[in-house]
């Protein structure tokens, strides 16, 4: 195969691997009963700990009222508690709640032990240059994203 070749056949398996991850957060939704949405700010949420509200509106570019709306669902849901800040009595915070803890062993640490297991059979060096293609991917993502967020709000 050619290295052009090989580059056409990475750029499909990466379109592979981003419709697989899409179709397990569409199961891993219905499984909780939220929509996708919702799903984004409850892993931000439990990726990042108690935040307040604006840190979930930057984090997911949403505007404040959508997130409002978000927070009242997932409350709703019991996965997410509001909660005031231990430092400044004056924030509120947004916690997962044990549910949404319990939720995550049950959806996604399966996932990551195959995972895991999927990885042992590279070694050192292989597993160097998957974390920086990885890396690279996500640059070039962001970067990508950042464009054509830039291209709406200059046509709005």
């Amino acid at each position: 195969m050619s290295k052009s070749d090989v580059s056409r056949e990475v750029a499909r398996q990466i379109r592979l691997l981003q419709q697989s991850f899409d179709a397990f957060d569409e199961a891993a939704a219905v499984r909780l009963g939220i929509n996708r949405t919702d799903l984004r700010a409850l892993d931000v949420v439990l990726g990042r700990g108690p935040l307040t509200a604006g840190e979930l509106t930057a984090a997911l570019r949403l505007s404040p009222a959508a997130i409002t709306t978000v927070i009242d669902r997932l409350e709703r849901a019991g996965l997410v508690a509001r909660t005031r800040d231990p430092e400044n009595r004056r924030r509120v915070l947004v916690a997962a709640t044990e549910s949404a803890h319990a939720a995550e062993r049950e959806i996604y640490r399966p996932v990551g032990e195959a995972g895991l297991r999927a990885l042992a059979r590279y070694d050192g060096d292989q597993l160097a240059t998957i974390v920086d293609f990885l890396a690279t991917a996500r640059a070039v993502q962001q970067e990508h994203a950042e464009r054509l967020a830039a291209g709406s709000r200059q046509r709005s």
